[in-house]
């Protein structure tokens, strides 16, 4: 069960970035995305990545 949460913890961190990236206009992959520039979406990103990042310090308990 821990490699299970360990698993989702990173791809809900790295989906996270993605997002921040995106939201911030950092990240212009891929260019037909609708998240590209849009704050909103940085800021979601940050919540997502805080909730892997509790995935993977759970896991690690």
């Amino acid at each position: 069960m821990k490699i299970v949460l360990l698993l989702i913890g990173v791809v809900l961190l790295l989906g996270g970035l993605l997002w921040i990236g995106q939201g911030t206009g950092v990240v212009n992959w891929p260019a037909s995305s609708f998240m590209i520039d849009h704050r909103p979406w940085a800021i979601r990103g940050v919540g997502l990545a805080l909730v892997g990042v509790a995935f993977i310090l759970y896991s690690r308990r």
